[in-house]
C-alpha cells in the first residue's frame, strides 16, 4: 500500500508548478467558506459545542486529505453523523462520543486492511438513497428546537418533534425570523454567486449581524476557544474500560457510515474529476483521522460530497486543497473567533434545514417514483422509515435484507418448458430416431436452480408421462446450488428406477463445475453430457460419439 501510495504522489504532483498551487490555495480557500459555517452547525447538532465541529474539520482536512486514497476528497463532520451523535452525547456524554470515535477509527482501520473497499457496491441504489433521506428527515427534526428557540422534551428527535403539540409550545419569534432569514438566503441565493461566496455564509452572516444590531434575545454559539486541542478531549487514563462493551454497537454504527458515506462520496466526485477513488486508502485515511480526532476533541469525521463537489468546481488540482482547507479554518477559528460566537443558534439550524432538504437525491427518488418501480420505491420507503426509527446501521441491514429477499422471490420463478422430439424436423437435418426413442422429450430450463426453484421442477417432470428419454436442456441455467444439485441427483436416480434414460445439454460452465465438485457428472457418466441436444441426440443413434464440449 505504501509505495502504491508513493507512485500515487508522484503522478498527483507531477509537473507542479507555481500556477496549480495557486489554484490549490484559491479553491482550499473557497471550501473554507462553506465548511466553516457546516462545521460550527454540525458541532452544534450533534450535541457537542461549535469548537468541536471545528476543531473535526481542521484536523480532518490536514490528516485525512493528506492520506486519502484521492487527490479531491475533503472530510470533516457531516450531517449524517449528527444523526448518530445526539444520541450518544445523551446517552454517554462527550467521553462516551471520543471513545466511540476512536473505536470506529480502529474498525475502519481493519477494514481497509481486510479490503472492504468494495463492500459499497454490494448495497443497491434505492436502499442508499432511502437511507440519505431518512438522515435529511432525522437532521431536520434535530434542529426544530434550535430554530423555534425552544427545548422540547423527548430522548430523540422524533418524540422531541411531537412534544410540540403538548400545549406548552411557546417558540421564540426572533429565533424563527433569525432561522428563516437563512433559509430565504440560501434558497434565492443566484448559483453563479454562489460559487464565489457560499449562500450559508452569507446567510449566517446576514442573520448574526440583524441579532446584533437588534440585540435580540436568541441563544447564541458561545465562545469560541482559539485552540485546536479542546478542554474536554479523549485521555486515555480516563477511559471507563467497563463501558467498552456496551459502545461497540455504536462505534458500528459510525465505521459503517462513515465508510459508506466516504466510498459513495469518492464514488461520485470521481466521476466530476475523472479519478478512480482508490477505497482501500480512504478507508485508511478515514480510520488514522478518527483514531487521532477524539485526542483533540473532535467528533467523528467523513468525506462529505459537498465540500468534496466545491472543492473540485473551484479548480482543485492535488489533495492540498484539503490542506489549505484547514489552514483557512485555522485562521477563521483565530481571526473570527470573537464573530462566530455571537452566531444564533437559529441561524445555524436554517443552514442545516435547508442542507437536510438539498441533501435528498432528488432526481433519484423522481425516476424510481415516476417510472413506477415498485420494488425500488419499496426499497426507498422501507430504508427511509428504518432509518428514521431505528439504528442507521440496522436501517442499512434491513434494507439490504430486504433487497436480497426480492431478488430472490424474482430469481425464483424459473421458466421450465417440456417440449417432444419432432422427427419431421430432424429428418431435414438427416436424422431420424428409432420408434422407442418417440418417447423422448427435453425439458427446457432458464433461471437458476437452487431450493426455491426445485419443486417446480419435480412437479413438472412429475408431470411427463410414458418418458423413456428426459434431455435437460441447461443453456438458460446460470447457477445452481448445492440443494439444487443434490435435487437432481435424486431425480436422475428416481427416473432410472423408472427405466428413463437421463441425458444433459448446454450445461454451462459454472454450472457443470458444480456437478463436477459434488461428484454428479461422474455418477450419472461424463458421457451423459453434451454440447447440444442434437448432439445428444445423434449420440442415441450412434451416428456420432458424444460430444462433450463442456468440460
Amino acid at each position: 500500500m505504501v509505495k502504491q501510495f508513493v507512485l500515487d504522489l508522484k503522478q498527483e504532483f507531477g509537473r507542479y508548478n507555481a500556477k496549480r498551487l495557486s489554484k490549490d490555495i484559491l479553491a482550499g480557500l473557497t471550501v473554507a467558506a462553506v465548511a466553516l459555517p457546516l462545521a460550527l452547525a454540525f458541532g452544534v447538532s450533534s450535541g457537542a459545542d461549535a469548537a468541536a465541529g471545528l476543531i473535526t474539520a481542521i484536523l480532518a482536512g490536514f490528516i485525512i486529505s493528506a492520506l486519502s486514497g484521492a487527490s479531491y476528497q475533503i472530510s470533516g463532520p457531516t450531517g449524517a453523523m449528527t444523526a448518530i451523535l445526539i444520541g450518544l452525547v445523551q446517552k454517554y456524554e462527550m467521553q462516551g462520543v471520543f471513545v466511540v470515535t476512536l473505536l470506529a477509527g480502529i474498525m475502519l482501520l481493519l477494514a481497509s486492511f481486510f479490503k472492504f473497499g468494495k463492500i459499497v457496491s454490494f448495497i443497491p441504489a434505492p436502499v442508499i438513497t432511502g437511507f440519505t433521506s431518512g438522515i435529511a428527515i432525522i437532521i431536520a427534526l434535530g434542529q426544530l428546537d434550535n430554530f423555534f428557540g425552544v427545548q422540547s422534551q423527548g430522548g430523540d428527535a422524533i418524540s422531541k418533534f411531537f412534544s410540540y403539540f403538548n400545549g406548552n409550545f411557546s417558540p421564540n419569534r426572533y429565533a424563527i425570523l433569525l432561522g428563516g432569514s437563512v433559509i430565504l438566503t440560501m434558497l434565492i441565493w443566484p448559483k453563479k454567486w454562489g460559487t464565489k461566496i457560499p449562500s450559508s455564509l452569507v446567510g449566517i452572516s446576514v442573520a448574526t449581524g440583524i441579532s446584533a444590531l437588534a440585540k435580540w434575545d436568541v441563544a447564541i454559539v458561545g465562545a469560541i476557544p482559539k485552540t485546536l486541542v479542546a478542554g474536554t478531549r479523549l485521555h486515555l487514563n480516563t477511559i471507563h474500560w467497563g463501558q467498552i462493551n456496551d459502545l461497540i454497537l455504536p462505534a458500528i454504527s459510525v465505521a459503517a457510515l462513515g465508510l459508506i458515506e466516504s466510498l459513495l462520496c469518492g464514488a461520485a466526485a470521481g466521476r466530476m474529476k475523472g479519478e478512480k477513488l482508490n477505497a482501500d486508502r480512504e478507508l485508511f485515511a478515514q480510520g488514522i483521522g478518527n483514531i487521532l480526532i477524539p485526542f483533540f476533541g473532535g467528533v467523528p469525521a467523513t468525506a462529505a460530497i459537498a465540500r468534496t463537489s466545491v472543492a473540485i468546481k473551484s479548480g482543485l488540482e492535488t489533495r492540498l486543497t484539503g490542506i489549505f482547507h484547514a489552514v483557512g479554518l485555522v485562521l477563521s477559528m483565530f481571526l473570527l473567533g470573537p464573530l462566530m460566537s455571537q452566531i444564533p443558534l437559529s441561524a445555524l439550524a436554517g443552514v442545516l434545514i435547508v442542507t437536510a432538504w438539498r441533501m435528498n437525491e432528488w432526481e433519484s427518488i423522481a425516476f424510481i417514483f415516476n417510472k413506477k418501480f415498485k420494488t425500488a420505491i419499496a426499497q426507498f420507503l422501507i430504508t427511509m422509515i428504518a432509518t428514521v426509527c431505528f439504528d442507521l446501521t440496522i436501517a442499512i441491514v434491513i434494507g439490504v435484507v430486504f433487497s436480497v429477499l426480492i431478488f430472490m422471490v424474482k430469481i425464483s420463478n424459473i421458466e421450465i418448458c417440456a417440449s417432444e422430439i419432432k422427427n419431421d424436423k430432424l429428418k431435414e437435418q438427416g436424422l431420424v430416431l428409432q420408434d422407442y426413442h418417440e418417447k423422448a422429450k427435453v425439458l427446457y430450463l432458464t433461471g437458476p436452480i437452487f431450493f426455491t426453484t426445485t419443486e417446480k421442477i419435480s412437479e413438472q417432470i412429475l408431470g411427463l408421462n410414458e418418458l423413456g428419454i428426459l434431455i435437460f436442456s441447461m443453456r438458460g441455467v446460470p447457477l445452481i446450488d448445492t440443494t439444487g444439485v443434490q435435487f437432481l441427483e435424486e431425480m436422475c436416480d428416481s427416473l432410472k428406477q423408472q427405466g428413463t434414460h437421463v441425458m444433459f445439454a448446454g450445461v454451462q460452465p459454472k454450472v457443470h463445475h458444480m456437478m463436477k465438485r459434488s461428484g454428479f457428472e461422474e455418477r450419472l457418466g461424463r458421457k451423459q453430457f453434451f454440447w447440444s441436444v442434437q448432439d445428444a441426440l445423434m449420440a442415441l443413434e450412434k451416428k456420432f460419439e458424444p460430444i462433450d464440449k463442456c468440460s
